[in-house]
């Protein structure tokens, strides 16, 4: 994914322009190749800085997946297996690629070894170590911007205002804002996928009656071909479920179900696109396996496993389950936000009229209207297939919203800008801003919500682990190698009695010294599905968090599992410098060190508190996330 298709940009947009609908009556002189040259480079330039930023002011923590789908891994790459990453479940059994976190630890050790050799002092590599993966996936966030833009010149041709519709809606968007420069997989998948799209053959969608030339015989269609299908094959490994894009994608091309026109495909097209798409994704495979090998230390397909748990052993519904209507309800709202009216409008007119309409009635050339019921309907299709699964989050279907964003940016465009074009895909006539007031209120509720979010929402997991670690590299000044044999055996430094996964862990408390513990959440992989140990499993947070008849928690967790007590009634289990917690647990700590507990001999004493945002969803969060010193010390 770099700018040097920029050749490809100019010409092939021309040609499919001249092909499918000769000269367009409203177009102007076309811009000269090296000014095109020039502007992607500056656009790219531009959305590098504008996401470093971002991700520089994105504060807050969001889910858990985003440091151990990720960071842990990529920890443990760098560093070794005795680092002290904290590989949950899905890494012990094999359920993830090994791809995804490989980026981020080649580039972890790569770093850590320039500032080793450059001799900087540890709290200050410790420092850049933690910012350093939102750095490199805002690299990942501006080129998933950029191919946004792209494929919208790519559809509308770049003539067009609607494509700088496209590219203002991604980057003013606040899931954009808040998710975008986050290290999921989802968001890597994203950019992979709004990419491969970008780089896929059009031209097989073409009306054959309007272009009679036979697609993919340039040497340049077959490698922008083989870089979709890598780029796509590369995304389904990361996430299985993006393979139902490429299967909607495909189906339309071959089909042509709803399409206008008659079909360029013959069975020699059929046969090269058979061909590409096993040598690309045979080739991509074959990282992913060579990567999961060196990374498990033996062979594993992470497809499979994944399949097999959360599909055949319905283990995804461990972690929730949502109605069948969440992704109509929640989910679509959530990534468009104030966009959504737009997207809405775009899809209604793309994918749910499907009677076919004449260019000049609905302003579009025929490759165009094609172009847009393809991606729509594939949209459609796989939010409809994922609606059946119960366990439902927003970021699955987050490779989703560069479509709806370019499906929507003609009619935001003719919304807000003045004469609306009859023709707003293709108009290159000069506009000027109407509703303005509204175009402003509608940019200040997205600047809020970005602003909320980023800023003020749940910014106590991460601040927390940032005073654990000043206070580690004060207290134990000796102990700041990343090289386990070089810190000794350290006190248990912080004790977490939190829901799981509540805060990052090795990415932010970087030193495999500072030891720390946490309550679990592991899975009932030992039981059958719907069976009654499966009913009634409780994880270790679970059990912490159980009330009791009276409404209590905490306090028999701490006295019969935490720290029980031997035969002589002497308390075993090790003690914390620290215990962090949210403040609703203080009550049920103090009775506990105050009663049953009191042999112990803790003195609770608050030495910092976080603000962790106006609301939570979850009770077991709410408040201010708190830390104790005990009195213990290592």
């Amino acid at each position: 994914m770099d700018t040097n298709s920029t050749a490809k940009a100019a010409s092939q947009t021309s040609a499919k322009a001249e092909a499918s609908q000769g000269k367009s009556k409203t177009a102007n002189a076309k811009p000269h190749p090296e000014v095109l040259s020039a502007q992607v480079k500056d656009i790219l330039s531009v959305l590098v800085v504008f996401r470093f930023i971002n991700a520089l002011c994105v504060r807050t923590f969001f889910q858990p997946d985003e440091y151990f789908q990720a960071l842990e891994p990529a920890w443990s790459i760098a560093f070794g297996s005795n680092s002290g990453a904290w590989l949950t479940w899905e890494w012990q059994h094999q359920l993830r690629s090994s791809l995804h976190p490989l980026i981020f630890g080649v580039v972890y050790k790569a770093v850590y070894s320039l500032m080793t050799w450059l001799q900087f002092f540890a709290p200050f590599k410790a420092f850049i170590l933690v910012a350093l993966p939102g750095v490199l996936q805002s690299l990942f966030a501006a080129l998933g911007d950029f191919y946004t833009w792209r494929l919208a010149n790519e559809i509308y041709g770049v003539e067009s205002y609607a494509p700088w519709a496209a590219l203002w809606m991604t980057v003013l968007n606040p899931w954009q804002w808040y998710c975008s420069t986050r290290t999921f997989s989802n968001s890597l998948e994203t950019t992979l996928t709004v990419a491969a799209l970008y780089y896929w053959p059009w031209e097989l969608l073409k009306d054959a009656t309007v272009d009679k030339k036979e697609p993919l015989q340039l040497s340049s269609s077959l490698n922008s071909l083989r870089t979709s299908l890598f780029l796509a094959a590369i995304a389904v490994l990361l996430r299985p479920t993006n393979l139902l894009i490429w299967l909607g994608i495909l189906t339309f091309t071959v089909l042509r179900f709803t399409l206008d026109g008659a079909s360029p495909i013959k069975p020699t097209i059929i046969a090269k696109l058979g061909r590409e798409i096993t040598v690309c994704g045979l080739a991509a495979l074959a990282v992913s396996v060579i990567s999961d090998r060196l990374y498990f230390g033996f062979w594993a397909f992470p497809p499979y496993k994944w399949l097999y748990f959360n599909i055949s052993q319905s283990l995804a519904v461990f972690y929730g389950k949502m109605p069948w209507h969440y992704y109509l309800a929640q989910g679509i709202p959530l990534l468009t936000t104030t966009f959504l009216p737009f997207g809405l409008l775009g899809l209604y007119k793309t994918s749910l009229s499907f009677s076919h309409h004449s260019p000049s009635k609905t302003g579009l050339t025929s490759l165009q209207s094609n172009i847009l019921r393809t991606i729509s309907s594939t949209l459609l299709i796989m939010i409809a297939t994922l609606s059946v699964i119960s366990h439902k989050e927003v970021r699955f279907i987050y490779p989703l919203l560069p479509i709806l964003h370019i499906l929507a940016a003609p009619y935001a465009l003719a919304f807000f800008t003045t004469p609306s074009p009859s023709t707003p895909s293709t108009s290159s006539k000069p506009v000027t801003l109407r509703h303005k007031l509204f175009l402003a209120n509608l940019l200040s509720v997205n600047l809020i919500i970005a602003g909320y979010l980023s800023l003020f929402h749940q910014p106590a997991p991460l601040s927390v682990l940032s005073f654990l670690r000043s206070d580690f590299e004060r207290l134990h000044p000796d102990s700041l190698s990343l090289d386990i044999k070089n810190t000794g055996n350290k006190e248990l430094f912080a004790l977490f009695l939190t829901p799981c996964h509540s805060t990052p862990w090795r990415s932010h408390l970087v030193y495999p010294a500072l030891r720390a513990r946490a309550l679990t959440c592991e899975p009932p992989l030992d039981t059958a599905p719907g069976s009654v140990e499966r009913e009634t499993y409780l994880d270790e947070a679970d059990r912490f968090y159980r009330k009791d008849g009276e409404g209590r928690y905490g306090v028999g967790f701490l006295d019969k599992e935490m720290w029980p007590a031997d035969e002589e009634g002497k308390r075993t289990g090790e003690l914390p410098r620290y215990i962090v917690g949210f403040e609703g647990v203080e009550g049920l700590l103090r009775e506990f060190f105050e009663g049953d507990g009191k042999d112990m001999g803790i003195q609770l004493e608050r030495v910092w508190e976080g603000w962790n945002g106006a609301f939570n969803e979850d009770w077991r969060r709410s408040g201010k996330l708190v830390v104790w010193e005990t009195g213990r010390s290592g």
